[in-house]
């Protein structure tokens, strides 16, 4: 897994819509992108975290891209069931082109990209401290008081 320091390999993706968008490199602000399958328990636990942060964000937060490694139809499913408005990629598999460019060898993973394209934060699983590092970057108050959350979860 590409870690904090490496440069973030510049990849396209399409949406679940068909469109295709430029995930990584140089961008105008940094961005999150969180890798994931639909099947993964983690990754189901993790979204609706994930989502806290795109809703809670300012508009100079870092932008949030959630990168499937399913097809559309089951992330779409997968969007509705977990009322995820965060935009959706799809790197479809079995060659998972753009998650192999990062290394992941677990689902969810994270990937802070700065403007210039460095990654400043990387991690796999749920985990809660660099999640509250996330979103204390995003200006969002991740977890609610007295909410009950694991320090971690492996994906």
């Amino acid at each position: 897994m590409l870690g904090t320091g490496d440069r973030a390999p510049a990849f396209e993706l399409e949406d679940v819509h068909g469109a295709v968008r430029p995930a990584a490199g140089e961008r105008p602000r940094p961005t999150l992108l969180v890798f994931f399958k639909v099947s993964c328990p983690t990754c189901q636990y993790t979204m609706p975290f994930v989502e806290r942060l795109a809703s809670g964000a300012n508009p100079d937060a870092p932008e949030i891209l959630v990168i499937s490694q399913d097809d559309a139809p089951n992330a779409i499913q997968f969007q509705e069931r977990f009322g995820l408005s965060v935009p959706m990629l799809i790197d479809p598999g079995p060659r998972y082109a753009a998650s192999n460019l990062y290394r992941i060898t677990h689902v969810p993973s994270f990937f802070l990209v700065e403007p210039e394209g460095t990654i400043s934060l990387s991690f796999d699983g749920f985990e809660k401290q660099p999640l509250e590092q996330v979103a204390a970057r995003f200006g969002v108050p991740l977890f609610a008081e007295g909410e009950r959350v694991p320090s971690s979860r492996p994906g």
